[in-house]
């Protein structure tokens, strides 16, 4: 990677990408940013391309890729006579993951509007939130991970509320 001077403090560089100094220094300690320039005090000494990777890895990040695809994808940038098919891949695996965490989050929401919904704004006992956060069992979908209350079997539901979930 060409590394053209425009030489940007590590504070510059952070202001400039949206990013923070100690997230540029964490990035350069993990090996995804090249170590900088140092100037005749010692500080770091940023260039055009600094900028440029570090966008690309702030982008990827909200995009939600782990450091590792991030690492395989900037590898991969660096070479860019290549064939695409494996930066192809590896969104396809993040795309899978989205629509994976999707499917849960969507779940989760059903089954918390379904706790509102029933829940009659009576008292603590018969309200039907703390019922389906007390007992596991009486979601409507496993496919959360919330496990049994800490506390015991959790509060039982009547055969009315039984039927409404």
């Amino acid at each position: 990677m060409a590394m053209n001077k425009i030489g940007l403090s590590i504070g510059d560089l952070a202001r400039k990408t949206g990013s923070n100094a100690q997230t540029i220094r964490y990035y350069e300690t993990i090996g995804l940013m090249p170590e900088p320039d140092r100037s005749q005090g010692n500080q770091r000494v940023y260039a055009q391309a600094h900028a440029e990777r570090l966008s690309f890895i702030r982008h990827s990040r909200e995009l939600g890729f782990p450091l590792e695809a991030i690492r395989e994808l900037l590898k991969l940038s660096d070479d860019p006579d290549q064939s695409c098919a494996s930066a192809d891949k590896i969104a396809q695996q993040q795309l899978a993951e989205v629509e994976s965490r999707i499917e849960r989050l969507t779940s989760l929401k059903q089954e918390l509007e379904r706790m509102i919904t029933q829940c009659h704004m009576g008292k603590i006992g018969s309200c039907n939130v703390i019922q389906v956060l007390a007992n596991h069992s009486n979601c409507l979908s496993t496919s959360h991970s919330a496990g049994h209350s800490a506390f015991g079997e959790g509060i039982q539901l009547s055969d009315t509320q039984r039927t409404h979930r």
